[in-house]
């Protein structure tokens, strides 16, 4: 089984709080796409410069998937939960 480990997730290196800027502009971001309203522009930095993203209403599934890794880098959740697989037999 993996163990989520913050020493090499894709945010190693950032501050809490940039982490915890990212985390509040993730979710926002979420709140207003779900609302159906608009698409949402998302930045961050970290150490090897900074990353610009422009979200759309298909892409709910991909920030909840942010959120999460941000949540468990700050240790707010034990680790980001996998996709759940069924198997037909």
């Amino acid at each position: 089984m993996n163990r989520w480990n913050p020493g090499t997730s894709i945010f190693a290196g950032m501050s809490t709080e940039q982490l915890q800027t990212a985390l509040a502009n993730a979710q926002q971001a979420y709140i207003d796409l779900s609302s159906g309203t608009k698409g949402v522009d998302f930045s961050y930095s970290q150490a090897g410069g900074s990353k610009h993203v422009r979200y759309t209403e298909t892409d709910l599934p991909k920030i909840v998937a942010l959120i999460k890794e941000l949540q468990a880098q700050l240790g707010i959740v034990h680790a980001p939960r996998r996709a759940m697989r069924f198997v037909i037999r």
